[in-house]
């Protein structure tokens, strides 16, 4: 199994690399990808050196799957590409999510759409992803009318400039700004760039991907989407309107028994999740569960997860795997 990983130098692309360590991915031969300044550059996977190749090289390689996380632009030039050649792309910005052609993959809710033409498949936005995993299993229960989400995401969705801001500021260091604010001892309710509906891209994103995603249209999504200084995840405070009656202990079974979500939610001892407990994790932490009392059928609850990790480079590698298992790549 030769995979490529292109954007191997990256914050999700070192991490797609160490996913796939951890989790045994069947790489017989690795294919990491950067831009033209870093070829030629060695880097390590499960103690063997690598060199970095050019796009052209990584084609020519024909590995079985590349994951990309190179940015928007590049995957719409370079996707096609890999895909004409036959080769499993699945990516992780948002050039291809809302194409009509391509799927849109969170593994524990919609895996079952793949199928072997599907040569690049779309890797959703970190905030969706964790949401989805929790939403998917109230709603086969519950069927969910409506969400009122409000995320606060961490400085690593941005990228190692921002991780660079927050630390420099924290230090007293003059350096250069991934946001037009200062980061450190703030909160950014700015994430992505704003459009006419006066809404983020990236608020519109959590709108629109959820719906494809689920494959529901009729599930309304409203979202503000906040930049803060934290690392370890992206934590989101989700209102979810049903339109039949809940359980609480219920609910709670519901998320126990889903796959890799976990429920923290015991208020008597502090028990709730937070950054750090998604921290280098796989799974989606749930807690703060409550009845909205101002509203039937309305559930308030609390989502943390690693966006770096499920929301990234997790997420891609668990759609490789099911690929791998089903014999579709």
């Amino acid at each position: 199994m030769k995979v490529a990983v292109v954007g191997a130098t990256g914050l999700v692309g070192t991490k797609m690399l160490q996913v796939l360590a951890e989790r045994n991915f069947p790489v017989t031969e690795l294919v990491p990808v950067a831009s033209e300044k870093s070829v030629g550059k060695i880097i390590g996977f499960k103690g063997m050196p690598y060199t970095i190749v050019s796009m052209q090289d990584a084609i020519a390689a024909k590995p079985a799957v590349a994951i990309f996380s190179a940015g928007g632009s590049a995957s719409l030039e370079w996707a096609p590409k890999f895909a004409e050649a036959g080769i499993t792309v699945i990516d992780n910005s948002s050039a291809w999510r809302m194409d009509t052609t391509k799927k849109l993959v969170v593994p524990e809710v919609n895996a079952h759409v793949l199928t072997a033409a599907d040569k690049i498949i779309a890797n959703p936005n970190c905030s969706t992803i964790q949401m989805v995993v929790v939403l998917k299993p109230l709603h086969d229960k519950y069927k969910i009318k409506r969400v009122v989400v409000s995320t606060y995401q961490s400085v690593t969705g941005t990228g190692i400039k921002a991780v660079t801001q927050l630390m420099n500021e924290r230090k007293g260091i003059d350096g250069e700004m991934a946001y037009k604010y200062p980061i450190d001892l703030n909160a950014i309710p700015q994430i992505d760039v704003f459009l006419e509906n006066g809404y983020t891209k990236e608020e519109m994103k959590m709108t629109n991907e959820t719906k494809k995603i689920m494959g529901d249209d009729s599930i309304q999504v409203t979202a503000t989407c906040v930049r803060i200084p934290t690392m370890g995840g992206h934590s989101e405070s989700v209102n979810i309107e049903f339109e039949n009656s809940f359980d609480l202990n219920e609910v709670r079974s519901i998320l126990s028994a889903s796959p890799n979500v976990i429920v923290k939610d015991d208020i008597a001892n502090f028990i709730y999740p937070m950054p750090l407990t998604a921290y280098d994790k796989d799974e989606t932490f749930v807690g703060r569960l409550r009845r909205d009392e101002t509203q039937a059928n309305t559930l308030n609850c609390w989502i943390v997860s690693d966006n770096l990790r499920k929301g990234a480079a997790t997420n891609a590698v668990q759609i490789a795997e099911y690929l791998v298992e089903n014999n579709l790549i």
